[in-house]
């Protein structure tokens, strides 16, 4: 295979252990960066690994749990991906209000209707 960008190939060997049922799972997994090692030594890449999880769990579990996305009735034309940015707007508007947990957020917007509108410019 031709990878052009790849300036550098890395493996992080992870080690798991389930809480609740005490499971313990080791897995390896392999990554390819266009960094080189002068941008982005091990510990950066990792780093950068690192942060991509934190933000895709922060995102998806919101959607998924919060939002209950997978049960949307909405499924014909734009409608799945108007709702989805409705859901993103949502999501980064609670953040920038200083909202840690979206479901704060909901429960204290719901109350307060004119100022969720006042902060939307409606």
């Amino acid at each position: 295979m031709n990878f052009p960008y790849a300036e550098q190939v890395f493996k992080i060997h992870r080690k798991v252990e389930f809480l609740k049922s005490g499971e313990r799972r080791e897995e390896v997994v392999y990554g390819i960066s266009s960094l080189s090692p002068e941008r982005a030594d091990a510990a950066q890449l990792l780093a950068y690994n690192r942060g991509h999880w934190e933000i895709e769990n922060r995102v998806h579990y919101v959607r998924d749990v919060t939002f209950d996305e997978d049960r949307s009735q909405v499924r014909v034309g734009n409608g799945p991906r108007v709702m989805a940015s409705l859901r993103n707007l949502g999501m980064g508007i609670f953040r920038l209000r200083g909202f840690r947990y979206v479901p704060d957020a909901i429960r204290y917007f719901t109350m307060r209707h004119e100022e969720l509108f006042q902060l939307l410019g409606v």
